[in-house]
């Protein structure tokens, strides 16, 4: 188990998501940057699905009372493993007392821990991803417990390397298909969304991230439709939002782009004033 001593800025349990009922309302939720979290189950031998804790930019501080493996991925929050700096992306085995702790933000916004088979969180419509309404928690806060299964065996040591952090942390672009409401607009309009070079607002979180910038006013209107964790809406005043994990399953906003899931993960790992732009990309 982990006892939660310092609660961190915004820290959750996640999975790959919440499936299967969008039908009724109920969003997506699950890791922002997947490609991190899975880095940390793969690195422990965990399954793909396993859940892990979300710790965004300003780290907790968790005691473990029981042994088991750990890996850190995704952000570099400066973590410390009782007071010893440690490494992301490599396996460090915990006892009974250890602290882990994190400092300055270095890189990233959003950093992942795993353990060996996973956190043992109620499991809520087929997932363990917090979403409040859903979930009991929202977020993790001073004195929670947090489950895990005790683990003492050997694990093979292996380190992961990631080939090209620019993917996550230096690169601006996003790669994006057309979105249903793409044409609506003029090969003017269409050619200042994908040439603009955009800014990350102060207005981001797990349901959106607002961009700065004013690309294209306008007063074409929808019918409420289907949106989609990567979704970019061109609302009335010529911003542009790009919904995340725990977005909202319907909206009214012409949907001009679809991120991929590997431009999600990259949007994760950015925080306000970072620049970024649209690259069409075909199905």
């Amino acid at each position: 188990m982990i006892s939660v001593i310092h609660q961190g800025l915004y820290t959750s349990i996640q999975d790959l998501g919440r499936f299967g009922y969008r039908s009724y309302g109920v969003p997506v939720s699950g890791a922002m940057d997947a490609i991190s979290a899975g880095f940390g189950n793969a690195l422990l031998n965990n399954h793909k699905n396993d859940a892990v804790m979300e710790i965004t930019m300003l780290g907790p501080k968790l005691e473990f009372t029981a042994s088991t493996k750990i890996v850190l991925t995704g952000a570099e929050i400066s973590p410390k493993l009782n007071q010893e700096s440690i490494q992301n992306y490599k396996i460090y085995t915990v006892c009974a007392g250890d602290i882990l702790s994190f400092g300055a933000l270095i890189k990233g916004v959003r950093c992942y821990l795993a353990v060996v088979d996973g956190f043992q969180t109620p499991t809520v419509l087929k997932s363990k991803s917090f979403y409040g309404g859903i979930t009991l928690k929202s977020i993790l806060l001073k004195n929670d417990k947090v489950l895990f299964k005790p683990n003492n065996e050997k694990i093979i040591e292996q380190n992961g390397i990631l080939n090209n952090k620019k993917q996550f942390y230096e690169t601006s672009i996003l790669e994006v298909y057309k979105g249903p409401e793409f044409e609506l607009f003029s090969n003017e309009e269409k050619e200042k969304l994908i040439s603009t070079k955009l800014t990350v607002s102060n207005h981001i979180n797990r349901m959106g991230y607002r961009l700065e910038e004013v690309v294209v006013a306008h007063d074409k209107s929808i019918i409420t439709s289907s949106v989609l964790p990567g979704t970019v809406q061109l609302v009335p005043s010529g911003q542009l939002i790009v919904l995340m994990n725990d977005a909202q399953t319907t909206g009214g906003y012409p949907r001009v782009f679809q991120l991929t899931g590997k431009s999600i993960a990259i949007l994760a790992q950015k925080k306000a004033s970072d620049k970024i732009n649209f690259v069409l990309v075909s199905i």
